[in-house]
C-alpha cells in the first residue's frame, strides 16, 4: 500500500512539474511573437518626417539641375549620362517620399518653425561648405541655377560638376541623420541607398572634374 502511494506521489510530482514548465515556455513564444509584430508595425518617427520633407526639395533642386544639363547641346556623354541616372533615380524617390508623408498625415513642406531645417532659410549662402549639418547644405541660390542654365559647353559641365557635388555631400549628411535618428525601415533603407549611390557620383564628379 505504502508502495502504491509513493508511486502515485511521484507520478503527481512529475506532472506538476510538467504543468509548470509549460506555461513557462508557451510564454516566451508569445513574447517573441509579440516583440516581431511590435518591430513590424514600428511606424515611424520625428526623424523620419524631416527626412523626407527635407530631401523631397533637395531632389527636385537635383532633377532641376539635371534637366537643364540634358537641354544643353555640347555636353560631354560622360556628364549627360550622370544628369540622366540623377533624374532617374531622384524623381521616383521625390514619389515615394511624397507618399510616405501623405500615409503619415504629414505636409509635404517642413514647418518653417524648425530651427536649423528651414530648407529655404539659407539657400544659396556658402553653397558646398560645412554648415554644421543644416538641411540647406549644397542647395543652390536662384541666382546660381540661373547661372548654370545660361553657361554653355565645358562652362556649363563644370559648374554642374561642381554644384552638384555639393549638392549629394548635403544629401549625404542628411541621409546619414536619417540612418542615425529614424525609425521608419523603407525610409532608412532609402537613405542608406542614397548614401551609398551619391558617395559613388561625388567619387566620379570629381574624376570628372580631374579630368583625363
Amino acid at each position: 500500500m505504502k508502495r502504491s502511494l509513493s508511486l502515485a506521489s511521484l507520478s503527481l510530482a512529475a506532472l506538476v512539474t510538467l504543468s509548470a514548465c509549460g506555461p513557462s515556455s508557451g510564454g516566451d513564444k508569445e513574447g517573441s511573437a509579440g516583440t516581431g509584430g511590435s518591430s513590424a508595425q514600428a511606424g515611424h518617427n520625428d526623424a523620419d518626417v524631416m527626412f523626407a520633407q527635407q530631401m523631397i526639395p533637395h531632389h527636385e533642386q537635383a532633377v532641376e539641375m539635371s534637366e537643364l544639363m540634358l537641354a544643353k547641346d555640347g555636353i560631354s556623354p560622360e556628364v549627360t549620362d550622370l544628369a540622366t541616372r540623377i533624374k532617374e533615380a531622384q524623381g521616383p524617390e521625390i514619389r515615394t517620399m511624397t507618399g510616405w508623408l501623405d500615409a503619415w498625415g504629414e505636409p509635404v513642406e517642413a514647418d518653417g518653425g524648425m530651427e536649423g531645417h528651414d530648407m529655404g532659410s539659407d539657400m544659396g549662402s556658402d553653397t558646398g561648405s560645412d554648415t554644421g549639418g543644416s538641411a540647406s547644405d549644397g542647395m543652390l541660390s536662384e541666382d546660381e541655377l540661373s547661372e548654370l542654365d545660361a553657361a554653355d559647353g565645358s562652362d556649363a559641365s563644370r559648374l554642374f560638376l561642381e554644384s552638384m557635388t555639393a549638392h549629394h555631400e548635403g544629401a549625404v549628411g542628411m541621409a546619414q541623420d536619417e540612418i542615425d535618428d529614424g525609425q521608419h525601415p523603407e525610409a532608412i533603407a532609402l537613405a542608406e541607398r542614397v548614401v551609398e549611390t551619391q558617395t559613388a557620383e561625388i567619387t566620379e564628379m570629381d574624376e570628372l572634374l580631374a579630368g583625363p
